[in-house]
């Protein structure tokens, strides 16, 4: 089980730092534009991905942060943003690295503000930031299509057929060159 979430951190990494490539070809003024969505800007949806991330990995390595990550201010350049993004991909690749079977049992606390700190397993938190990502990489990437910057290819990861190169610096990375599911 551990490595299918080792995949999906993977996948999580290559497809922001695809999306994050193109929204680099904007101004700041064009990443902060009103747009239709969830969040009213690419600006704001990345943002908030950066921060949910943050805010996740903190209760997974039990940094002890918990809402308070939600107290930075919100990045307005592109390159800036896909560059702290990166870092969180990396944590979160590192984590699911490393991470056993057992491990993914484990309770670990959120904290929830006036709901008090809850406790969730690590599988089902795991699933769930990877559910959130795509829930809001795919706003940011419809968003992305209302500007001059064509939206990128963002699910030629798993299949050897047409897999982006992007895709396969990641797993050539983690040493999975060639990787195929078995």
């Amino acid at each position: 089980m551990n490595s299918y979430f080792y995949l999906m951190a993977l996948n999580n990494a290559y497809a922001n730092e695809k999306l994050l490539g193109a929204v680099c070809e904007l101004s700041d003024e064009e990443f902060s534009a009103p747009r239709s969505g969830f969040f009213p800007s690419l600006k704001a949806t990345l943002n908030h991905v950066l921060f949910v991330d943050r805010y996740y990995l903190d209760a997974l390595y039990e940094e002890g942060v918990g809402k308070k990550v939600y107290d930075a201010e919100e990045i307005s350049n592109p390159g800036e943003l896909k560059s702290k993004q990166a870092k969180e991909d990396a944590r979160l690749v590192a984590f699911c690295r490393d991470l056993t079977d057992k491990a993914t049992l484990r309770q670990v606390a959120t904290d929830r503000g006036d709901k008090g700190a809850i406790e969730e397993r690590v599988d089902a938190l795991l699933l769930h930031l990877f559910q959130h990502q795509v829930h809001h990489r795919g706003q940011a990437h419809a968003m992305l299509s209302s500007t001059r910057v064509k939206p990128p290819q963002l699910d030629e990861f798993f299949l050897e057929f047409e897999r982006d190169p992007v895709a396969e610096k990641h797993l050539k990375t983690a040493g999975m060159t060639g990787w195929q599911p078995k």
